[in-house]
């Protein structure tokens, strides 16, 4: 039987932190997963590291952190994705991201190969 989908959500936010902490030294300072249909959505909360706060407040600055946050995402996506397919079961078909350099914030978007949604609920 599938847990239930606050714990699951949950788990999932612990395993995407642990994996940023284990990659590069420091992860978010939150992390909130949402379920909804078939897409797994996580926001993270100050992500940007002292040094990329510093850099951010520049034009060129911002596309630089952009820049490099999308190329660590690109080096990474397999990983991100077999976290969300070893939670779920589901096959991720896509998967998106980006990073606001304003308020310090990244998301994830994971979207699966079935409404999971509607597999957790019919577990009741």
């Amino acid at each position: 039987m599938l847990q239930s989908k606050k714990k699951l959500e949950s788990e999932i936010s612990a395993a995407f932190i642990k994996f940023q902490r284990d990659l590069i030294g420091r992860g978010p300072q939150e992390a909130k997963t949402y379920i909804i249909s078939d897409m797994l959505i996580t926001r993270f909360k100050g992500v940007l590291t002292v040094e990329e706060k510093h850099l951010v407040n520049r034009d060129s600055g911002k596309k630089l952190v952009k820049k490099m946050r999308a190329l660590l995402r690109e080096m990474y996506s397999n990983d991100y994705e077999k976290i969300v397919e070893e939670y779920t079961g589901c096959k991720v078909l896509s998967s998106h991201s980006d990073i606001s350099t304003k308020t310090g914030e990244r998301i994830e978007v994971f979207i699966l190969d079935k409404n999971f949604e509607k597999m957790i609920e019919s577990t009741k």
